[in-house]
């Protein structure tokens, strides 16, 4: 749907998928296969994938960056983070985890996560997204911090495709008038 093109489309990568030897030539071509633009395909990649084979991790990292798919890195503070392998990966992106987020408002410790997170990030040069974003208090915490981007419940709970393209065809009308 030409409308929609403009969009970004994230999918989830678990460690298990990620590590098969196949994968990144099956994602390239299930990307050629369907004919979409791979500079609007983002990868997350959980942090489990830094406890094997770094090396093997980061060169299909940047295999799926040289044909302009980006990487985000999901559960960012989570897991088994290790600043010296982050400087390392061709990432795009790092997620502030829900966990944090959800009591942001409340929790002065998970405040001071969400702040560390996203200068780091900007440190870094990378971009940055909270997840879990339930409200509008919470959503300008985070603005106001400087993420730039925010997902979840706030904006909408999953749908099929058929239900977004109404709903962006509904704005769209909405806004000519």
């Amino acid at each position: 749907m030409p409308r929609l093109a403009h969009l970004t489309i994230a999918v989830n990568v678990s460690a298990r998928q990620f590590r098969q030897s196949d994968f990144v030539a099956g994602t390239l071509a299930i990307v050629e296969e369907t004919g979409a633009d791979a500079h609007r395909l983002k990868l997350e990649l959980t942090e489990t994938l830094l406890i094997e084979n770094v090396k093997d991790t980061i060169e299909k990292m940047r295999q799926l960056k040289d044909h302009g798919i980006g990487l985000s890195l999901d559960d960012f503070g989570t897991g088994y983070s290790s600043l010296s392998y982050l400087k390392l990966l061709p990432l795009d992106q790092l997620k502030i985890d829900r966990s944090f987020v959800r009591d942001v408002l409340t929790d002065p410790n998970d405040a001071s996560i969400a702040r560390s997170i996203v200068a780091l990030a900007k440190a870094l040069g990378l971009g940055i997204i909270a997840e879990g974003v339930e409200t509008e208090p919470q959503r300008a915490f985070l603005a106001e911090i400087g993420c730039e981007c925010c997902q979840g419940y706030l904006f909408g709970r999953p749908m099929e495709v058929g239900v977004l393209e109404r709903m962006i065809e509904s704005v769209e009308k909405a806004s000519c008038q």
